[in-house]
């Protein structure tokens, strides 16, 4: 288990989670997704969370996204208790805070580029203005200012993560939370996306991926591995750094 003391470097804590569980009802019985899960996340960090199905990694990000509450336990993110907040309190977190990268990219078909960029604007009440000033920094960021006007069906696969990278940068959050990123992308394209996660967090972003792919846990700075709703091992890793 990985010194706290040593990981935290002096660093302002950003995902806290303190003897986390989380059950669900399946019928007469109960599935234990988080047994007693604790560990604490720090402002620049670049995390992964590895485990195969049914691990609980899955759960975790839920948490973290303030997408679920625990059963028991304390989850923290960005210093404010997630148990404590209601409905329209946790939507302005996940949205003023985190940053959503999903495997499956999750653009809207009939929108171009940089309208699906845009979206998380709209909802934080920006005018349609600035959040066309916003979405443009955000594609030139990613590289893809030259597809803005473009739809998804018109681009790669790893052009549609980057878009999906965009779409989560976009609002300037703490926290990138990234579902299994590489997924769906050739070793090759996820390479190229694994090297634009690291530029995002030396520019200070704390970058959390969810991931069963021990490559891309290899390619972080902490992986921490769960294993039947309990953390297994949290270490530091060497800097791979993934070239383009």
């Amino acid at each position: 288990m990985a010194n706290d003391t040593v990981l935290s470097a002096g660093k302002v804590p950003v995902i806290s989670m303190q003897h986390v569980k989380k059950t669900y009802s399946m019928g007469d019985s109960q599935v234990f997704a988080l047994k007693d899960v604790s560990f604490t996340i720090y402002q620049g960090d670049f995390v992964s969370i590895m485990g195969p199905s049914g691990s609980g990694k899955s759960t975790c990000m839920n948490m973290i996204g303030c997408l679920d509450r625990p059963s028991g336990g304390v989850v923290k993110i960005n210093g404010k208790e997630t148990a404590l907040m209601n409905e329209k309190e946790l939507a302005v977190l996940r949205n003023q805070t985190v940053g959503f990268v999903f495997q499956q990219y999750f653009l809207i078909a009939s929108m171009t580029v940089i309208e699906n960029v845009m979206l998380p604007l709209r909802y934080a009440g920006i005018d349609r203005k600035e959040r066309k000033v916003l979405a443009e920094q955000a594609l030139m960021h990613v590289g893809l200012s030259d597809r803005m006007t473009h739809y998804p069906n018109e681009l790669s696969g790893g052009q549609k993560q980057r878009v999906a990278i965009a779409r989560a940068l976009v609002t300037k959050p703490r926290i990138i939370l990234a579902d299994e990123p590489t997924g769906a992308l050739d070793s090759e394209t996820g390479k190229t996306v694994m090297k634009l996660f690291w530029d995002i967090n030396k520019a200070g972003t704390t970058v959390v991926i969810v991931t069963h792919d021990p490559r891309v846990g290899a390619s972080t700075r902490r992986c921490i591995k769960i294993l039947d709703g309990l953390i297994q091992s949290d270490v530091k890793v060497i800097h791979k750094v993934v070239k383009k």
